[in-house]
């Protein structure tokens, strides 16, 4: 005769293993969707709108292209949203590997997204300095431009200067996915490189500015593009999930 108290211990389980597929469905969209938009406002439209030697050119690319300037900002909006949501998917499943090192990896890609937010201020103020304001009928139109181009820098470098907190949360998640066993190790390690790249770049942008290179981002971008695939085609393993679960007392 089944024991009940066992059973009702094993509900809980059954349905927080049952809804990790679809967890990992939500977490391959919003990969996607983050990939996407953040491509779209941090290096298309920047790159399309931003004379770097120019502040004249500048100035005259965003108020001529007003519309995609804001766009732009959206994009990163998006991308903001899906990144804080995956954050929460990432520590649920995640979680039965080892719960407070999942913790940490929530604490740092929050800290990651905040910094980055505090950055894109910077951005949208060029367009305020450009938008004609009375209160700004005292600087010549020289200076403004001058001052929209040095927004435009700073929300460059202040986004740079705090890459390594992105880059411990990636190093965190591909640890925890390495040591999963119902993800791949490969993507794990990928990821994982990937956040040892950011670090790299950080510190890199600090000490050797020279040498800095965005090729050390290109393990993070592949990394999770590769395993947003990987989770809307194949998801998790739900039975060692489960397995983990059980183990950890997750339920």
């Amino acid at each position: 005769m089944a024991n009940p108290s066992i059973e009702k211990e094993d509900q809980p389980l059954t349905r927080i293993g049952a809804s990790a597929q679809r967890y990992a469905r939500i977490a391959g969209v919003l990969i996607l969707v983050s990939l996407v938009a953040g491509g779209f406002g941090e290096y298309y439209v920047p790159s399309k709108l931003i004379a770097s030697g120019s502040a004249t050119v500048t100035a005259h690319n965003i108020m001529s292209s007003q519309t995609l300037f804001r766009l732009g900002f959206a994009g990163y909006l998006v991308e903001a949203v899906c990144d804080l949501a995956l954050t929460l998917v990432f520590y649920v499943l995640l979680r039965p590997v080892d719960n407070d090192i999942a913790l940490l990896a929530v604490l740092f890609r929050i800290l990651a997204t905040a910094t980055f937010a505090f950055s894109e201020f910077f951005y949208f103020a060029a367009y305020l300095i450009l938008g004609g304001a009375s209160y700004l009928r005292t600087f010549s139109s020289d200076e403004l431009n001058s001052l929209a181009l040095l927004s435009l820098k700073l929300y460059g470098h202040v986004g740079e200067l705090f890459l390594v907190f992105y880059g411990v949360g990636s190093a965190v998640l591909g640890y925890l996915i390495v040591r999963s066993g119902y993800l791949p190790k490969g993507l794990g390690v990928l990821l994982s490189l990937g956040g040892l790249g950011f670090i790299i770049m950080n510190f890199t942008l600090l000490l050797a500015p020279a040498y800095a290179s965005n090729f050390l981002l290109l393990p993070t971008t592949i990394g999770m593009l590769l395993l947003a695939v990987w989770l809307l085609v194949r998801g998790v393993d739900v039975t060692k999930w489960e397995e983990k679960a059980a183990a950890n007392r997750i339920g």
